[in-house]
Parts: C-alpha cells; sequence; structure tokens
C-alpha cells in the first residue's frame, strides 16, 4: 500500500488529504484512530500518528479528546482552494509548454477542451 518514496508517514497524510479532496472524508467525520490505522495497514502507530499531527497541524484535522480525530470543518475547501491556486502553475502551464513545443496552437487546445461540439471535455468522457 505505502510503497511510493515518500515517507509513510507522508503516503498517508496524502492518502487523507486525498480522501477529504474527493469528500470520501467529510466534515466532522470521525477520521480512523492511529491504533486501527496501524493494525489495518500493518505499520508502527507512531508512523501514523506523525502524519495525523502533520493533518492536525495543517487545520484539517482535528481531536476530541477521548473520541478520537475527525475531519475539521472547511477541511475540503481549504483543499480545495490551494489545489486551485497551484494547478494553473504545477499543470497547465506545463502543459501548455509542452503543447507549445509539439506545435498544437491554443485553438487546437481550446477545441480539445470544449470538444467537437462545444461542450466540454470530462475525465468520463476521455
Amino acid at each position: 500500500m505505502f510503497d511510493g518514496p515518500e515517507p509513510i508517514y507522508v503516503q498517508i497524510a496524502q492518502m487523507i488529504r486525498a480522501q477529504v479532496l474527493a469528500g470520501e472524508l467529510k466534515e466532522e467525520e470521525q477520521v480512523m484512530s492511529t491504533t486501527q490505522f496501524a493494525t489495518t495497514f500493518r505499520i508502527n502507530p507512531a508512523t501514523a500518528q506523525k502524519a495525523f499531527a502533520g493533518l492536525v497541524d495543517e487545520g484539517l484535522l482535528y481531536k476530541r479528546r477521548g473520541l478520537g480525530m475527525f475531519v475539521a470543518p472547511g477541511a475540503r475547501e481549504r483543499l480545495l482552494d490551494e489545489h486551485r491556486k497551484s494547478y494553473f502553475e504545477d499543470v497547465l502551464k506545463p502543459a501548455l509548454q509542452q503543447a507549445d513545443i509539439l506545435g498544437i496552437s491554443t485553438d487546437d487546445v481550446v477545441a480539445y477542451v470544449l470538444g467537437a461540439d462545444g461542450t466540454r471535455t470530462t475525465t468520463e468522457e476521455s
């Protein structure tokens, strides 16, 4: 499961962020405990705790004493804002630079995005 080059606690935090971003974990929803996490994924509980502590520091999770960790109010919107801000620089700008290198015109890019019938192309249609 956690076989990427990043430390496991970073991968755990990325997984939880992705679940919040996708709406799989909702605001005020309880997150699996560090013990459950460690048992389920066969990792050291301290590793899971380090990931959760980082998410608490980011304001994405909060702890209810005696109950566990929960998704913070506004967590999804905060993540959406962060990803929207970085999307143009991190994703679209390099893609447009590559299109330019390949000789793909702006009109061709726009036509592709809009689709042949003028409606927006989505990942489901691709």
